[in-house]
């Protein structure tokens, strides 16, 4: 694969890093969850964005107090007892092949190496990633170190990584939108499965499981996110993740999904007849969205803000559910459709957004997905589909996972005599 981008990517972080500086960021540590069990392991995105290495218990510092800058990783030294029981570490030289870095050290050397830099390069500021969602989480081990840090040298400025990165990580480069290309491709795959399969009588549970062992048996690390899978009038409900009810006759089951490859996510959403038929009702509110859908991937382009997206999606949801009678008047439509048309997606499946308001630029993946939600009639419907902004537009990297119902029941009725 090569190291060459994410080289590229730490060259430009030092670019932007004060003169007399180190920047520290942890991989992570797995976190307890009962007696000996911990949680499955995620990687600090950031970490994985500057080494292309997704293991815990590693540091990268990128040093600009010398003459040129360098870049450091501390890895676990292997221990074959350990090794018996919990699988191989990465070796110095493996560390080295994925990342690139200038040196691989153990980490019972980091700290020496912090003094170093602290007495004999009198660094000015230290950088971490100081990322935090809201006032209410719980910090996180970067936060924590960065914290440990500074009460020991009080001296030396604490300055936030993640203002940097994140603006980086909103233009993806060539390797992440290979790599999105192919999270997507394979949730085609999941998803054509689930159809060829879906019947009245299914669970949730089942079309999930279907989903995430297709994604899984064709490479992927996983599911980008918790499934959703609602059918009936759970597909009323944004987030729902239960996925315990039955599939009934003459419903619809909403699938909200992706799949995670090299790190990189897809993030898609398909609304199919449980029956492998759309009743009127179904494919009149289906066509609604389908229209605003399109319509967004029409206006995509440099310049315009997700905000003008989402106002040009209501536009088309309001004209729709108008033309029905559903509603009377645009402010009427909040009661069907509640959440925005597009967040940025990446590393992250809700991926950095550095600015709110910021102008779509050549490079920014970001999902297109209205919904209308119709908790009467316990109609869920969204399409989702992902776009990369081009020069003069946008491409849908997901265009070959169908979405016009007429395509959507002729695949279905083939795998379903």
């Amino acid at each position: 694969m090569g190291t060459e981008f994410v080289k590229a990517r730490r060259e430009r972080v030092f670019e932007k890093m004060e003169q007399g500086s180190i920047a520290v960021i942890y991989s992570g540590v797995e976190v307890h969850m009962s007696e000996d069990a911990y949680l499955h392991f995620e990687v600090s995105k950031n970490f994985r964005y500057l080494t292309d290495i997704a293991r815990d218990h590693m540091i990268l510092v990128l040093d600009k107090s010398g003459e040129k800058p360098e870049t450091y990783l501390f890895i676990e030294e292997a221990d074959p007892k350990m090794e018996k029981w919990f699988g191989k570490k990465l070796t110095k030289e493996e560390a080295q092949e994925i990342s690139g870095v200038d040196h691989v050290l153990y980490l019972d050397s980091f700290k020496g190496r912090i003094d170093f830099w602290i007495t004999r390069r009198m660094i000015k500021a230290a950088y971490f990633d100081l990322y935090r969602q809201s006032c209410e989480d719980m910090p996180d081990y970067n936060m924590v170190k960065a914290k440990e840090f500074a009460d020991l040298y009080p001296g030396v400025a604490l300055k936030d990584i993640y203002p940097i990165l994140s603006l980086m990580r909103m233009t993806k480069d060539g390797e992440e939108v290979k790599r999105i290309r192919h999270a997507v491709d394979v949730t085609r795959q999941g998803l054509e499965e689930v159809m060829k399969h879906l019947k009245p009588g299914m669970m949730e549970y089942q079309a999930q499981a279907r989903y995430e062992f297709t994604i899984k048996n064709l490479g992927a690390e996983g599911p980008s996110f918790p499934t959703i899978a609602g059918s009936g009038f759970n597909g009323t409900m944004l987030h729902y993740e239960t996925n315990h009810c039955e599939c009934k006759d003459g419903t619809l089951l909403l699938l909200d999904l992706g799949s995670k490859t090299e790190g990189l996510c897809s993030d898609i959403t398909r609304t199919y007849p449980v029956n492998g038929k759309y009743t009127d009702r179904q494919k009149e509110i289906y066509n609604i969205v389908l229209a605003a859908n399109e319509r967004v991937c029409k206006e995509a382009k440099p310049g315009v803000t997700t905000r003008e997206l989402n106002d040009i999606c209501k536009e088309e949801l309001a004209a729709g559910l108008k033309r029905i009678g559903l509603i009377k008047e645009d402010s009427e439509l909040d009661k069907y459709y509640m959440h925005g048309v597009s967040h940025m997606m990446g590393y992250d499946v809700h991926d950095c957004t550095h600015v709110d308001g910021l102008k779509l630029q050549p490079g920014y993946v970001l999902t297109n997905e209205p919904g209308i939600y119709i908790d009467e009639e316990a109609i869920g419907i969204r399409i989702e589909d992902d776009l990369l902004i081009t020069e003069n537009g946008c491409e849908v990297l997901s265009k070959d996972i169908i979405k016009k119902p007429e395509e959507i029941e002729a695949f279905m009725e083939k795998y379903n005599k």
